[in-house]
Parts: structure tokens; sequence; C-alpha cells
């Protein structure tokens, strides 16, 4: 289907173009925010046919006989490339405020590059098989390396080879054995409703198996494989938002989720509990995370280590392998993505209009930037999972999947989490509101860009949306699970 194509030729062609407009930073912004709604207009059109049980695809090459480059639209690769589409687009606007109240350099590379990131996403989320998934998986891994490293300081670079050694040692001692492993089993690496791995492998290969690609996809960020993640913190707010909402780590546990259903198949992966142990690993880092995370008083850490924690919860989600859990894990790809893209772009608008990172020098911030705390508030209950907002549902129906496979312990991980989240998230806008900090400090301070308070009242209202109005991921999930 050639919309598919056009879905990967839109923000390619855009990196093209604005990497050429560094003389003209107003076209480059505007061509940026007509791509990411056109490129999210391209998305939302293959929802019909998806929801009418077809899947559009189209072949790009076959450099290898047998191992073609294919994109294919099925019901879990839409919800998260609209997700990440959408965000693009709001990104995108917050960046057009941040960059150019930051003073930031190179900006037309940033957005370039940015561009390019988003192709490969595409990519992932639309892969019709595990060689064009890993080819896509590794082009982000570079094409978002530049932005990790966008300011150039020592400490950027350090956590540039940070990110890089990680991701490609996770990815290539275990993802790319998993996938040659598959194919030997299997003689395909093709995505297919019910997997193609029953009857081929014993449970103990199979379990081994699904613990080198669950380690393997080093973006899901699970423990120890995680220190990437807080690493890259010193990347520009819009980069942030990037790694945590849009790309990166939620093409980690899309990768997951997709392999889980596609190669493996539910009832595989529920029937040999050899892979029961790997829940065990994503409770420990749910738990673990949210401890450290409790800990930072640096934002933007705290922030990263709460994604960690999250990231977690849709792994688990997928090990569980049944329709409540995995109708969770797929939720809380979006649902974290709205809510967490929000906490992000408030710690940005923060640094921008008053210069502070810690949680510890905010106290009576929101006196002065009112609707960027009260947005912050919104963010952080929807990751919390509290409603009314759309973080919610994500660890109700992730509860529900665990009380089905009859693990009610986790049910108290994910309250233990909960309220985790809580201790290190509400008591920031609670102390900008309420607390009184020194007023010499704040002289001054107002809020951020048009820009940015425009794109994190977009996404805060989106969070408040998908708690009343959650149908539209209902039905692309259940196309999956049914």
């Amino acid at each position: 289907m050639i919309s598919l194509l056009f879905i990967l030729l839109v923000p390619l062609a855009t990196a093209l173009a604005v990497s050429r407009l560094t003389a003209w930073p107003n076209v480059r912004e505007a061509i940026s925010l007509l791509s990411g709604g056109f490129l999210f207009a391209l998305v939302l059109s293959l929802i019909p046919s998806v929801l009418d049980g077809s899947q559009p695809s189209y072949t790009i090459a076959e450099p290898i006989a047998g191992l073609p480059i294919q994109l294919r639209a099925e019901p879990l690769g839409v919800i998260f490339s609209a997700t990440a589409s959408f965000l693009w687009l709001v990104t995108t606007l917050y960046s057009i405020g941040y960059m150019r109240s930051h003073g930031a350099s190179n900006q037309s590379r940033f957005y370039a590059f940015f561009a390019v990131a988003i192709t490969s996403t595409m990519g992932v989320a639309f892969s019709a098989n595990l060689f064009t998934l890993f080819l896509f998986y590794e082009l982000l891994t570079f094409s978002t390396y530049p932005l990790v490293t966008h300011t150039g300081t020592v400490a950027a670079r350090k956590a540039g080879r940070t990110y890089l050694s990680i991701l490609l040692t996770t990815s290539m001692a275990f993802f790319l054995v998993a996938i040659v492993w598959t194919w030997n089993l299997s003689g395909t690496g093709d995505f297919k409703i019910g997997g193609i791995l029953e009857d081929n492998a014993t449970p103990f290969t199979i379990g081994l198996l699904y613990a080198l690609f669950v380690f393997g996809i080093g973006k899901a960020a699970l423990m120890p494989f995680h220190r990437w993640l807080p690493a890259a913190m010193v990347a520009p707010t819009p980069v942030s938002a990037l790694l945590h909402a849009v790309a990166v780590v939620k093409a980690g546990v899309f990768a997951i989720l997709k392999i889980t259903i596609y190669i493996f198949g539910l009832d595989l992966i529920g029937e040999t509990g050899m892979s029961t142990w790997l829940l065990w690993v994503a409770s420990a880092t749910i738990v673990i995370a949210s401890l450290i995370a409790l800990q930072q008083d640096n934002l933007k850490r705290r922030l990263a280590y709460s994604t960690v924690s999250q990231l977690s919860y849709i792994v688990m989600g997928a090990i569980l392998a049944n329709s409540n859990a995995i109708l969770g894990a797929t939720m809380h790809i979006t649902m974290h993505a709205v809510g967490k893209i929000t906490l992000f772009f408030c710690a940005g608008a923060i640094l921008v209009a008053s210069h502070k990172t810690r949680v510890s020098e905010m106290d009576g911030l929101g006196r002065r930037m009112p609707f960027t705390m009260a947005a912050f508030f919104v963010g952080a209950i929807s990751v919390a999972g509290l409603p009314p907002l759309g973080g919610f549902w994500g660890k109700w129906h992730l509860a529900l999947g665990s009380l089905d496979a009859g693990y009610s312990i986790l049910v108290a991980v994910l309250m233990v989490s909960t309220l985790l989240n809580i201790a290190y998230l509400i008591p920031i806008p609670l102390r900008a509101f309420f607390f009184k900090g020194p007023s010499q400090e704040y002289c001054g301070i107002k809020e951020a860009p048009v820009a940015c308070l425009l794109a994190m009242g977009i996404t805060a209202f989106c969070s408040l949306v998908l708690f009343f109005y959650p149908e539209p991921l209902y039905q692309l999930v259940i196309e999956i699970v049914n």
C-alpha cells in the first residue's frame, strides 16, 4: 500500500529539507509542523482498513533472498505510529519555543535528526518481519545519538558513549542472536498472528529465546540494562521527550509486545511457563526504579527513573500474555507517552523560564508559573495511574491481567508502584503552589514561551480526554487479542 511508503518518506524528506534551511528558521519550523500534521493524517487513514481486518503491506526491497524489507499495517503498529506521529507534531511545536528561548545552537541539525528518528520509529511500528524491525531499531539508535550529544559538552559526549555502548551491546549480543535463532528454528522471521514457533522448539528453548529478546531490546530499559536512559538526560528537553514518549523507549517496549504476540504467540508464552522468572525482573525494575526516582533531586533524572519503572509495566503485560494484560500494556504505551511528555515539557519550561533544575528549588514557583505547574500536576496524576486521567486504564487492565494469570502479588507491585509514583511526583506541584520560596529568586520569572505552553496544554488535555474516551484504543487492541 503506497501510503505506508509515504509514512516513511514524509519525515525523511522533512529531514533533508530542514537540514538545508539554516538561514530560514521560520520556513524550517513551518515545514516540520506541516510534515508532522501530514504524517499523523496518513497514519489515521490506515485505521478503517485495519479495523476491517485487512493488513496493508508494502515491500521496500529484498536485499537478501527471503529477507525483504517489508512494511505491514496491523493494529499494534497503528497504535504506536499514531501516538508517535501525533507527539512528533506536538513536540515540534514545543521545540520552537524551547530551542529559540534557550538559544540552542545547530537547530537545523536538531530538527533534521529528529525527523530521521521519526522515520526510524515508523519503520519499527510497521515492520512486517524481524529483519525489518532490527534494521529500523538500529537506525533509531544511530539517528538519536546526535540528539543525545547535541550540546557537545563533555557530559553530553560521555552520555552518548553510554547510550551507544549499552544499546548496541544488547542488540548485537542478544537481540540479533535471538533473531538468527528464531530463523533457524522456524525458517522465517515474519510476524504472524498466533506466532511462528509453536511445535518448533522445547519449552526450555522458548524460555531462553524469549529472554534473549527481552534483554536484547535494550531500549525497553529493563534492569540491569537501563543506565543509558538517565545518562541521556543531559540532552535538551525536547530530546528527552523524544526518548521517553515519542520514540526510543516506546520502540523498545513496542518491539517486545510485537514479538510476544506475532513471533511467540500468547498461547505459547502462557503454556510454556518458562518466562515466569522474567515477571520478577520486571517487578523488581518497577519498584527499584521508583525508589531511586524518589531520591533524585534533579527533576529530569527523577522523571528518567520514573520512565524506567513505567516501561516495565508494559514488559510485565507482555510476559503475562493474556487478553487483559496485553490490553493494559498496549494502552499504557499511549497513556504513559502522553502523560510523561507533559512532565518533560513542564521540566523544560521551568528550565527556560527560571533556570532551575532541582526539585528542592521549586518551592513557590507555581505562583510565577501557574499554567506550567498545573499541567505538571495533570501529567503527574496520569503517570501515577489515578483517575480521571488516561494513565489509569493501562494500570487497571494490567491488574486485571495479573489476576487472570493467578499472580495477585503483581497487583500489590502495581499498588506499591502507584504509591511511589505519588510520593515522587505529586509533591513537586504541591511545593510549587503551597510552599513559600525566596521571593528575591523569583523576581522577573514568568511563564515559558507560548509555543511551549500550548504544547503542554495539548498533551495535558489529551490525558484527560483519554480517560473519558479510550474507545479508539480499545477497538484497535481488541483486534490484537481476539
